[in-house]
């Protein structure tokens, strides 16, 4: 088994690990993960306990990783596995409040949900009873948002949710500026649901019309800038809202004979139709990468055993998955839809000496994304002989074409906890911080992480010491530290030290070749002008990206991630 760090060992304990019914941890993570690959090689009809084996390798290698509800619920009675939903929420009382019913249900089980509130009449509407008025979209969102808050993902952490609302909503003002005041809507990621129409008004400085979803009549008309301008300086305060490009995401829609896509999973990496789940995992490149006497390389063959392993893996959950709701069950298993994704990309790019901010990087993205996606497809397409294709194949964008076991292949998911088990970073993001303290993961527990890798470059090179401790631990970087290199400090560049349209262009190379979407958050330094986000989100759009987040350094009171004080830390961290 590879090596778990204090972190990781922490995380799965708290989140993972099974319990007796007096709370008593049950199992190792080895046994996690035996319990996990047993349960999943049971949709097997031949050679299980070649694939029960196989599957185990993938993870206690920590090569691949599931998303969160597959490691906490497989092989329990009634194991719901999948990270997330879209749930519909239409313009009824009945409707809202059954869709909230089947979203805390969610929650329990371990999963996230995604809305889209566009369908709801704006505030102070007629009722259908005509005798009141309707309160809104938002108003509906602060009783999902109580309720989620009160309802905890498995028992083990706080809901995530999605909430959408298009740009022709008469209420759009009122939710983009909803997270000024940070205590509302703290369960919610929320987006602008774009469309093309809209950034073309944007562009040639037109009037912009608010329609009543019921009505379908103007109820209001703005310039276009003007609610553009309301978005970016509200970005810029505190990171929300963020953008759905929908007519992008629509364009790539792989059934859209079944429906149109209004809504993502809460961290936007998935698009679904209404009711559809998301089945994610992620395969750890810093464990894709040999190193030789003098040089390191990709290791092209490994890689390919780990993508049609786990292919195989993601398709199984859709096979074996406990579905809360028959409209789930119905439409996931109609297109079998799944999500292969990365993790640790910052560290491949270091082994291979190669700085994040650079064009060969760029390049390297698109060639590693390019192969997962080919590798991912030929092994799709060869379970669909042995197995059958997705149902829907004939009703898809995929028809004419190879048969294909599933609709998607490839999601670039944030992988949160699962990074912090695999001690990879996260995602397709570059390095946050060298060392970094992150809490509200573990309830009131704080963790404190060092780059590995920058830690042993530092011992080698016998650079590692208390100065260069101190200096790490205080500002992140060793940007201003005149011992090192340059060149060493081109390649361990953090997140706010590496100019936008890199972390943009990343998010590009890695979405050319992904069927579903990337989740990326664009970090930025706390002096960042809302001139510089208005670019951002502008330049997304017309990368064809499905949805663009930024963050702007200190921009709300709590983060995950923050620097830290060198003397309160503990010396088993240093």
């Amino acid at each position: 088994m590879a090596a778990l760090t204090k972190n990781a060992k922490e995380i799965l304990n708290d989140r993972y690990l099974l319990r007796d019914r007096n709370g008593i941890i049950m199992e190792t993570p080895k046994q996690l993960f035996k319990r996990v690959s047993k349960f999943l090689a049971s949709a097997e009809i031949n050679n299980k306990i070649e694939w029960e084996k196989r599957f185990f390798n993938l993870m206690n290698n920590l090569d691949f990783l599931p998303n969160s509800p597959t490691l906490m619920n497989a092989g329990t009675p009634k194991g719901q596995l999948s990270a997330c939903f879209v749930l519909p929420v239409n313009d009824s009382l009945k409707s809202i409040f059954t869709t909230l019913k089947n979203a805390a249900l969610i929650h329990q089980s371990g999963g996230g949900t995604g809305f889209n509130f566009s369908r709801l009449r704006p505030k102070n509407d007629k009722t259908s009873s005509n005798q009141g008025t309707s309160s809104g979209p938002i108003a509906f969102m602060k009783i999902y948002d109580t309720a989620t808050e009160n309802v905890k993902q498995g028992g083990k952490r706080r809901g995530a949710n999605m909430g959408i609302l298009n740009i022709n909503h008469p209420d759009i003002e009122d939710f983009i500026t909803i997270k000024t005041f940070q205590n509302e809507l703290q369960n919610f990621n929320i987006s602008v649901g774009i469309t093309n129409d809209f950034m073309e008004a944007v562009k040639n400085n037109k009037v912009w019309k608010l329609i009543n979803p019921r009505t379908l009549k103007i109820e209001k008309k703005i310039n276009a800038r003007i609610l553009w301008q309301l978005i970016i300086d509200e970005a810029w305060k505190t990171g929300d809202p963020g953008l759905v490009f929908l007519d992008t995401v629509n364009k790539h829609n792989p059934t859209p004979a079944i429906g149109k896509i209004e809504s993502t999973n809460p961290c936007g990496e998935v698009p679904l139709l209404d009711y559809e789940s998301c089945n994610l995992g992620s395969i750890n490149l810093s464990h894709m990468v040999t190193q030789k006497e003098n040089f390191a390389e990709i290791n092209w063959d490994k890689l390919t055993a780990t993508i049609e392993t786990a292919i195989r893996f993601l398709d199984n959950v859709v096979s074996v998955n406990y579905y809360l709701l028959p409209q789930i069950k119905s439409i996931t298993l109609r297109n079998r839809k799944i999500g292969l994704g990365v993790m640790g990309w910052a560290e491949m790019l270091i082994k291979l000496n190669v700085p994040y901010a650079s064009l060969e990087a760029l390049d390297l993205a698109k060639k590693v994304m390019r192969f997962i996606k080919e590798k991912s497809y030929q092994t799709s397409k060869s379970l669909a002989i042995e197995k059958g294709m997705f149902p829907e194949w004939k009703n898809s964008k995929h028809y004419n074409g190879n048969p294909l076991r599933n609709a998607t292949c490839n999601s670039i998911a944030p992988t949160g906890t699962i990074s912090v088990i695999a001690d990879a970073s996260y995602s397709i993001e570059p390095l946050f911080a060298l060392a970094f303290k992150r809490s509200g993961i573990l309830g009131g527990k704080t963790q404190i992480e060092v780059n590995k890798l920058f830690k042993d470059k530092m011992k080698s090179l016998e650079l590692w010491n208390t100065v260069l401790k101190k200096h790490i631990f205080e500002t992140g970087s060793i940007k201003n530290y005149e011992a090192i290199p340059s060149s060493l400090k081109k390649v361990f560049e953090t997140s706010q030290e590496i100019p936008w349209k890199y972390h943009l262009l990343h998010q590009k190379a890695f979405q050319e070749f992904t069927d579903n979407a990337v989740s990326k958050t664009i970090n930025l330094p706390e002096n960042t002008s809302p001139e510089e986000i208005a670019e951002i989100y502008w330049t997304a759009w017309e990368y064809n990206l499905k949805g663009i987040t930024i963050y702007r350094y200190g921009s709300r009171e709590k983060q995950v991630i923050q620097k830290c004080d060198f003397n309160n830390i503990s010396k088993d961290c240093q």
